[in-house]
């Protein structure tokens, strides 16, 4: 997976060197390659910003640095011929299969904007999609970009220690993950469920699902109303429910 960045920060990523998306940096299973705008620039003072037309505060990214910024990505991507996406607060929402088709296209670059924003012009031109990670304001798209690139290396095969593990996590099946344990099977009063100590691998499974099911439909009922339950499913959540009106 490539990730190409139009970044005036590009020291920033080095955040990406560490943990998972290190690894997979390291083994070539991903790619990130940053670009400064402010390199790209036709004065001398290098300026990649100016006041808005028709006034107000801030400043606001000029279009002519940025694109050449792009052009210089894009070839570079050789013949990738990636997506170029703005990340924004006015982009559609981030979300786990969003990551899963960025992952299917194999290469993405990510213009992270800011200031005030960026000269309308350039958006028309050069961008293809806008997406964001969330309904808040950042100083800038660094770390949404960073978040999505850690979101969508964690799916390349080979990225996590276990070849489950991605699968497993919350929100790949459309449920917020179970509960987990380790050791020690007592802490301050608090037992392991018997059933992750019994080895009924059929039940851990059954339990875990049943879990599963239930935590989304406390702390996340929007996303059962995207699910299509099959009969298991249906079956374990109404015994989820159940115990919770009996105070279990």
């Amino acid at each position: 997976m490539w990730f190409g960045v139009i970044t005036l920060f590009p020291e920033m990523f080095s955040a990406l060197e560490c943990g998972i998306t290190g690894r997979a940096l390291k083994e070539k299973l991903v790619t990130v390659d940053c670009w400064n705008p402010r390199e790209f620039t036709q004065n001398k003072h290098r300026n990649v910003d100016d006041r808005p037309y028709g006034g107000g505060p801030g400043m606001v990214m000029m279009a002519q640095p940025l694109q050449d910024a792009l052009k210089a990505a894009k070839k570079a991507a050789a013949k990738r011929r990636p997506k170029v996406v703005h990340l924004s607060p006015q982009g559609r929402r981030f979300d786990q299969a969003t990551a899963q088709d960025w992952l299917a296209m194999e290469s993405v670059i990510l213009l992270a904007g800011r200031y005030e924003g960026i000269d309308e012009r350039l958006l028309e031109l050069e961008i293809d999609e806008e997406w964001s990670i969330g309904d808040y304001v950042l100083s800038g798209g660094e770390l949404a970009a960073m978040v999505m690139i850690d979101a969508v290396t964690r799916l390349i095969p080979g990225a996590l220690g276990h070849e489950d593990s991605a699968e497993q996590d919350s929100l790949s099946t459309g449920l917020l993950e179970y509960p987990q344990y380790t050791r020690p099977e007592s802490f301050q009063g608090l037992v392991v469920p018997e059933v992750l100590l019994s080895g009924n691998h059929l039940a851990i499974e059954r339990w875990r699902l049943k879990q599963s099911l239930g935590r989304t439909w406390l702390k996340r009922p929007d996303l059962l109303g995207k699910k299509n339950l099959d009969k298991l499913e249906t079956m374990l959540l109404a015994e989820f429910i159940e115990e919770q009106k009996n105070g279990h």
